[in-house]
Order: C-alpha cells, then structure tokens, then sequence
C-alpha cells in the first residue's frame, strides 16, 4: 500500500475516536449521577439475598467472579485457568492437574466469555463454561459446588476467543481461532501467511461431564474470528461467527484490516457437520491434546485425547457460507425468536440485522455474490432484513430484553442504544463510563431475558472512584430496563478485566447447593476419616502425615522424626460436617499456598525442609473464638539423623 494510503486511514481513524472522546468529555454531571431513587433500587436489606447470580469474566485474572444482581456485592472469585492462592487452586496435590496443558503446566490464562448451560434454549443453572484465551482451552465450572470441574484443550487452534458459546440444549460448546496460524504448525516464513496461514472452528461436545472432548474441526479460511453465538428456535442447528481480516493482513492490521467495506458474519449448519462426520467426510489429523478433570472430593486427573475429525467445506456442501457485513464486525447475536443476527461492526455507520428465513432462501435461491475459498458468499441485499442509523459510534454487541428491544453497546461513544427489532429504529439511549464493551441482560442471549436489569461492562474507568495509582479498577455499571427509559442505577468495580457476563436467576440455583462433604462419602486415597486414624508414614524420603483438622486443634500437632531432604505430604482431612466451616492449613517455609479445606474434603500440601529445627503450622481460616490456638509443630533434624518418626496431639 502507497503511504500516502496508510497515512489517509490513520487519520480517518484518529478522526473517529477524536469524536467518541469528545462524545464522552461532554456528559453533565447530572449523566453521570444517576436518578434519585437509585439506591432504593439496588438496596438488598442485610440478611437477604440478591436476585440474580451474575458471572463475569475475570479477564486477565483467568478466573470468574460470581457477583450478587441488583446489590453489586462480590460473593465469591471462582479459581478456573490462574493459580489461586486463597484457597490453594493450582498449588495443591488435588489441583494442580488441573493447570496441565499439552505445552506443559501453565498457571495462567485470560478468561473472557462465561456461558450458562442451556436446555431448550434457557439457562438451566447446571454449568458454567469460560474459555481461556492465550492457551486455548474451555472450563466446565460445577454450580453446585461453584468450582471448576473440566478443562479441556483446544488443539489446533491460537487465540481461542471466539468461544465458548453454547448451542441450544448445550450439546456443544464453540470455539474459533482469532488468530490464524500455519494448521499444522510448522516453520514457515511469516509472508506466506495469505497462502499457508488458516482457521479452525471447533465444536467441543458439552454436555456430558467429565467427557468433553472435541467432537469436530472445520477448517476455514485465515481469518480472524472473533465472537460466535448459536442459533436459536427455527435456527437452532446454526452457529454464527463474526470475522474480520478477511484482507488477510499479516502486519499492522489497524490499517491493513480494515481495508473492505465488509468483511463477514460466517453461518455454520452444524447439523450438516453431524452428517457429514456420520458419512465419514472427514479427515482425520493426528493431534493429541489434554482433559483434566477433578471430582467434588479426590484428585484430578489428566487424559491425552488423540485425533481430530477435521471437515474442508469443499467436502461437505452446505456446511458454511459468509454472510457479508459491515464493517470489520465484533459482535454476532441471534434475538430470542432465533430469526435476526446482528453484526456489530466497530467502524460501521450503521448496524446491520440479517434474516435467518431470508438467508435459508438466498441459500436455495443460490444468490451468491462470490465465493471465498471455496465458501458461497451471500448477496448483502438478499439477506438483510434492516439496517440500524445512528446506533452510536463503534458498534459491538447487542442484547434483547423479551420485549421486543435490542440494546447495542458503543464503544467510542460510550453508551447503550436501545432499539425497536421491528421497526429497526432507535428508540433511546444512555451514557455510560466509559467505553463499554460487552453487555449483558439475565438471559438476553436466550429465548427467555429476564427483562429487568442490564449490566454495562465497561473498558475505562477514569473518574469513576477515588484514583488508586497508575492502575484503576475495571468497572460495571447497572441499568434498570424495565421501563421505557433506561436509568442508570449502579456503579461497581470488577475484578480483573470484564469481557463478557452471564446472569441467572438464583432461585434456579441455590436449591441444588453443596453445603458440606461428607465423610462417609470421601474416597480420596489420602482422607483421614478420624483422629484415631491420624498418622505419620516414612516411606524413604517421602514422609506422609494422615492430617485431620477439627474445631480447634490438629491430629497430630507435634511430629519428629522429619529429616533435611525428606519431601513432606501433608494429606490434611477437615472432619467437620457443618456448613460454612472450612479449615486452613500453612507451613513455614513452604513454597506454595496454603490449603484451604471444606467440611469432609481433603487437601495436600508438599513440603521440603531444607534445615534443621522446630517449624511451626496454623490454620488460616478464622474458624472459633480458639482459632489462634490452632497450630503445632514439627522438628527437622539433619538428614543423617536417627530420630525416630513420632506424633501425637495432648497428653
């Protein structure tokens, strides 16, 4: 490309956001304040309980955090692809499998996109699904026990961004690549990239628990896909995956990718890839890739996984076709009658709404304006059902309320624009602070929304709370949509950085709550099920303590006979049978986190001293007005000693 090109881009874009700052510095104080009666709104007295569960993303935190609907409150921060040092996640005997990949043990992630488990296209409250990013992989989180469950690998694949989004009855969970690569890998030169370089789309079988594993690959152009949604009602069998890149810039692709008026929106009949795999139209590639599983009690496990059925659109007719939308597009999302897909272009002037019944037709019709490697390419003016002017500056992702509204976030004029799915126009907006990324309304991305609040995850958070440094939180804010104006209610900080939320009603969810482990029930190999069965083993160098912990004290709290090189298993048992009781368990000198122990569960941490003397341990979890008293010791004597192993706690 001519500079002089580049040049002229570059300041179209630099014009563009110029506007949507200037869009943002104009808000009044009296935007940013919210209504009067706001407090009253997101008010739950103490003692009561939220209405909705709501699961956003932790970002570059790899986790999940689990906040309270209306009130903002943070309940819990669920450990998935990050080591966790609160409660021992990655660092203990019982999790760290579950950190293993097939580049070895990565205890981090940038988790972006939770996704409830759907039957007949509601959230039914049974699981929880995250992608990571870097490494690609998806997490089943247990919403019983709020705890991750399975993570499995996708092979072949970099960027796993556009994941994991749930079909209908969540039988599967899709993933794509953002990023395109040379599939297989191998060492080629970076300029061959338009030639060699390509995309999977994956389609990760979901709902049969500790079974996830990759049931079929599509290789697809290299392009960047980036969001995904599956279709819904008459479309549901249809996955929908947004692109951009289809210039296939390999270098500067803030110019270089935005070079077509429209890139697509790629439709996926996925029941068509179930017959083709049947008629075995397929290749088989030889992959292997890792699952690791960990049971509510017990250690996890890691299975290799072998083999890919990958499908080549050429092989299997009707699979894919491109539906073309302007312009580099962010969002895809399907209303609740699973009829409009909207593509959110973030340089487009307008936000497109494609018809499913009218893309089935100009299938049949054939109305095809092209072909892309061999996919049909879809005439724009036989698909589109209606265009949508002035939805705001930098169009991304859009929900639905139930009602007949779809709300749109835009990025660079900072706000939500609400608008009629019918008609197509908009029929109000508000700002919010600022630069808002994905939303999300309790099941706006299901064929029931709970029509009621909608949170606005935003980017910046500027002069939003009292400054803390160079690094501010990351920022929520809630709207009350039950009306016909949107009013803003809440401000809330996230943790991490908040992609994408889920949000579901408790009362789906709370029933079904683990609140103890029992001990009857722990089959971990090293579980102490008494204090009578406390104990002390040598085997070699490795020396095994049989730990229970019970309110207040430790079996056994005073152990010799431990040796310099000796490696120390703590198998740690809490026997308490009462809800909301953990236990924790900390050694000086080691060199992971502590344990955290639920009620009837049993944790292990590894020690190795490395010098003589008396080491205390202690409980970390304030547990009883005697919790300080929790403790013991433990005497390490050279690694020539003679003394003997011996415990025991009082007398």
């Amino acid at each position: 490309m001519k500079r002089i090109s580049i040049n002229r881009i570059i300041v179209g874009v630099a014009a563009t956001l110029l506007i949507g700052a200037l869009a943002t510095s104009c808000r009044t104080a009296t935007d940013q304040s919210g209504h009067a009666d706001a407090a009253q709104a997101v008010y739950v007295p103490p003692g009561s309980y939220d209405e909705f569960y709501s699961f956003m993303s932790g970002g570059f935190s790899g986790q999940v955090t689990v906040m309270g609907l209306p009130s903002g409150r943070l309940l819990k921060t669920i450990p998935v692809f990050s080591q966790h040092a609160e409660n021992g996640w990655g660092y203990d005997e019982e999790t760290k499998a579950m950190l293993n990949t097939s580049y070895g043990f990565v205890p981090w992630d940038d988790s972006h996109h939770p996704q409830l488990s759907q039957t007949n296209g509601v959230p039914d409250g049974r699981w929880l699904f995250i992608n990571g990013n870097n490494t690609p992989r998806i997490a089943r989180i247990d919403l019983k026990s709020f705890e991750t469950a399975e993570i499995v690998e996708i092979p072949l694949s970099a960027g796993n961004h556009a994941s994991p989004f749930i079909t209908e009855n969540s039988e599967y969970v899709v993933a794509a690549t953002r990023f395109s690569v040379p599939i297989p890998q191998r060492d080629i030169s970076i300029s061959e990239y338009k030639e060699q370089f390509k995309g999977t789309i994956s389609f990760v079988r979901a709902d049969r628990p500790g079974e996830m594993e990759v049931a079929f690959q599509i290789m697809v152009p290299g392009y960047d896909y980036d969001l995904s949604t599956a279709g819904t009602g008459p479309s549901h069998g249809w996955a929908f995956l947004s692109t951009y890149n289809v210039e296939q810039a390999n270098t500067l692709k803030e110019v270089n990718a935005s070079q077509r008026d429209k890139d697509f929106i790629a439709a996926v009949n996925w029941k068509r890839a179930e017959e083709c795999v049947e008629a075995g139209n397929f290749e088989e590639w030889d992959v292997t890739y890792l699952r690791n599983v960990k049971p509510h009690q017990g250690i996890a496990t890691t299975t290799t996984l072998s083999g890919s059925k990958m499908l080549q659109p050429a092989d299997c007719d009707g699979l894919v076709y491109f539906l073309p939308t302007p312009k580099s597009p962010h969002g895809v999302d399907v209303d609740p009658t699973g009829e409009f897909i909207v593509g959110g272009g973030k340089l487009a002037t307008v936000l497109p709404v494609h018809s499913f019944t009218k893309m089935l037709k100009a299938i049949e019709d054939k109305e095809f304006e092209g072909m892309a490697d061999g996919i049909p390419v879809l005439k724009y003016d036989a698909i589109i059902a209606g265009e949508v002017e002035n939805a705001g500056l930098g169009p991304l992702h859009t929900q639905f309320d139930g009602r007949g509204s779809a709300y749109t976030t835009a990025f660079l004029s900072s706000e939500i624009v609400k608008w009629d799915i019918e008609t197509f126009t908009v029929v109000d907006r508000i700002p919010v602070y600022y630069s808002v990324g994905h939303l999300m309304i309790p099941g706006g991305d299901s064929r029931q929304p709970a029509g009621k609040y909608l949170v606005a995850l935003n980017k910046i958070t500027k002069d939003r709370y009292l400054p803390t440094g160079p690094e501010l939180a990351h920022s929520a804010q809630l709207i009350d949509i039950s009306g016909d104006k949107m009013k803003m209610l809440l401000d809330f900080p996230t943790m991490g950085e908040p992609h994408y939320a889920q949000a579901i009603a408790a009362d789906l969810v709370t029933p079904d709550q683990i609140k103890i482990y029992r001990l009857e029930e722990n089959e971990h190999p090293y579980a102490t099920l008494s204090e009578a069965d406390a104990r002390v083993v040598r085997e070699g160098t490795d020396v095994h303590v049989y730990m229970t912990s019970i309110r207040s004290h430790f079996a056994p709290d005073n152990i010799e006979g431990i040796r310099v090189g000796d490696t120390v298993y703590f198998h740690v048992t809490n026997l308490e049978q009462d809800w909301d009781v953990p236990h924790g368990f900390a050694m000086l000198g080691a060199n992971a986190s502590e344990l955290l122990i639920m009620p009837g569960d049993t944790r292990t941490l590894v020690w190795k001293p490395t010098a003589v003397g008396v080491y205390p341990f202690y409980c970390t979890d304030f547990c009883s007005a005697l919790h300080q008293e929790m403790q013991g010791y433990i005497r390490v004597s050279d690694a020539g000693s003679n003394v003997p192993i011996s415990f025991h706690t009082g007398g």
